[in-house]
């Protein structure tokens, strides 16, 4: 929840080039708005609707930005992916639901360009979690005859795709669990700063065995796939009632404690990605990290150590020939395209859904 990234794409059936970048920070404010909802079910529904149009705004600001620095118009672009900012997702419930926001008209009109958004909900309403949705793209994208890759995609909540080799009818996928949240929140809490830079500020501090097995005592942690979580579930207030269980936790350090959530997002990562391995075939295997987590030099470096005894090598989507920060965004760039061509965007072994389906809906900007 710390702003929008938008990638400019050139997509065929056979490969998606990405071609630029840009990023538009959040306002600290919209910032705070965005926590608050996603913590608060009970938020006015003044606050939600404000925060879809302001969102929105600034959605469309980063894409009229990155055409003006491409030297582009309106009229060389088929269409925007919107993915929305999640507020709510809860799979789970009964009935199940997730909710994005970013009206997709304000962004088509202020752009003059189609929007295509609104990709979740069709998967939930054939019963799936209506997430991880990258798994396809990343199968598009990065599959390989001739190496298993295990797609590890770090923002704020960690996903992974699984990629056999030659078998991309066989990917599957799921939410591992946090994996930059708690680290981003307890950061902006005691720092003042909305991440903690390579990890430096965790490398300073010890894990904490005993809030460390508290942490991963949660139930998400051992459900089955499909699975996925996300802020709404994994925050300071999740983090906080762990910490009120403790007997010494007034003793605990902040730096302890950030140290403590950086091993917790690498365990977890480790703990679902080792037994998969036995699963795969004989082929060599890649762990390919993205994401904004990718540049956690020290988050980087303590999942490598974990998963040291594992016959997995590990690399980013940068040797793949995509940068890191730009994955999600061609991701559902992607998405925009396979609906525009009839292509399911959803993979059932991941999210649980009862079939394959075209994902989004569209608004003109006409």
């Amino acid at each position: 929840m710390d702003g929008v990234d938008a990638v400019l794409c050139d997509i065929t059936s056979s490969a998606c080039q990405s071609l630029a970048q840009t990023s538009i920070d959040y306002p600290a404010a919209l910032q705070r708005t965005l926590l608050h909802l996603a913590r608060t079910p009970t938020a006015s529904m003044t606050t939600l609707a404000s925060a879809d149009r302001e969102v929105s705004t600034i959605f469309a600001d980063a894409v009229l930005t990155l055409l003006a620095q491409q030297d582009l118009n309106a009229t060389d672009i088929r269409a925007i992916g919107s993915h929305g900012q999640t507020v709510l997702h809860s799979p789970d419930s009964q009935p199940a639901f997730t909710l994005q926001i970013g009206d997709l008209a304000t962004i088509a009109t202020k752009t003059g360009i189609d929007v295509i958004g609104d990709f979740r909900r069709k998967d939930i309403a054939l019963g799936g979690q209506g997430a991880p949705l990258a798994p396809a793209f990343h199968a598009f994208q990065f599959a390989s005859e001739n190496h298993n890759r295990i797609v590890l995609n770090i923002g704020g909540i960690a996903n992974i795709s699984v990629l056999p080799s030659g078998s991309a009818s066989h990917v599957t996928g799921f939410d591992t669990g946090p994996g930059n949240t708690l680290m981003d929140a307890w950061c902006q809490r005691h720092l003042e700063l909305p991440f903690d830079m390579n990890g430096d500020w965790a490398a300073t501090g010890k894990t904490n065995t005993t809030l460390l097995n508290a942490l991963l005592n949660d139930d998400y942690f051992t459900k089955s796939p499909p699975k996925s979580t996300g802020p709404e579930h994994f925050n300071l207030t999740w983090l906080d009632a762990q910490l009120t269980t403790l007997a010494n936790a007034d003793s605990l350090l902040p730096h302890d404690v950030q140290a403590t959530l950086l091993t917790l997002t690498a365990i977890t990562i480790a703990n679902a990605v080792t037994p998969l391995l036995s699963e795969l075939p004989d082929t060599p295997c890649e762990l390919v990290i993205c994401g904004g987590g990718a540049f956690n030099r020290r988050l980087v470096s303590t999942l490598t150590e974990t998963l040291a005894e594992s016959d997995i090598t590990v690399t980013t989507s940068q040797q793949l020939g995509l940068h890191p920060q730009w994955v999600e965004g061609a991701a559902f760039a992607w998405l925009a395209w396979a609906y525009e061509n009839n292509v399911p965007g959803n993979i059932p072994a991941v999210t649980g859904a009862s079939r394959p389906a075209i994902l989004g809906e569209c608004c003109k900007a006409s």
